[in-house]
This record gives C-alpha cells, structure tokens and sequence, in this order.
C-alpha cells in the first residue's frame, strides 16, 4: 500500500487531530474575514460566563493573547460606563460654547438691523 493511500484529503503529516491548521482557524471552520464589535463582544462575553481561555482561542480561532487584550479592554471600560457623578466637564464646556454662540449671533442680528450712517467719501480737497 503506497504511503499516500493512507493519508486523508486535507491533512499533513504530523497534523494533530483536531488541531489549529497553520493559519490559527479551528478545523472544519470558515475563516472569519472581519471581527466586528459585535463578534468580539460574544468573545469575551463567552469568557465572563465562565469558558477558559484556551478552550474560546481554541474554538474561534484566535491567539490567546488577542483575546486577553479584548477582555481587558472591556473589563477597563467598566468602570467608566458605571460612573455616575458629575461629568468631566465636557456637557459644562459644551453648555458654555452654546450660549457664546447665541450671543454672538443675536449680536450679529442686531447689527445687520442697525441704522448705517452714510458714509462719506473722504479724499483730498483741492
């Protein structure tokens, strides 16, 4: 029996059963071409409920330290989204530049409405 009889359609010589394929996808899985939010979010959310690391990066394909990074971010922005006191200043600058502006164009307003004087030429009289 010749050698390569023996081997199956799509395997290598010392490829693991059910091992990562050189290209980090999962065996039997299409490769996902754009990791949305939305992808990343079910990611890390599958990690919070309790699936280890290994076993997530494992099945979707994905290094184990890609998907510490998108956990940690999210477990850092936490405290942020969580925050209730008082702002960081943005809606009390943003407050300000809104009345400046009204200011500024009622200003502008009651210029244009304004008597003009007419001007006078001014030049040399001889």
């Amino acid at each position: 029996m010749d050698e390569r009889e023996d081997m199956k359609v799509g395997t290598m010589p010392g490829d693991a059963e059910g091992g990562r394929r050189p290209t980090g996808a999962a065996p039997g899985a299409a490769p996902v071409k754009r990791w949305t939010a939305a992808r990343k979010q079910e990611v890390v959310l599958r990690l919070l409920r309790g699936e280890t690391l290994e076993a997530v990066s494992r099945d979707v394909g994905q290094p184990q330290y890609r998907i510490a990074e998108w956990r940690d971010r999210v477990v850092m922005g936490i405290p942020a989204l969580l925050h209730e006191g008082p702002g960081d200043g943005r809606e009390e600058a943003l407050k300000e530049a809104r009345r400046k502006i009204g200011d500024l164009l009622m200003e502008i307003e009651l210029l244009k409405k304004s008597p003009t004087k007419p001007r006078r030429r001014r030049g040399w009289k001889p």
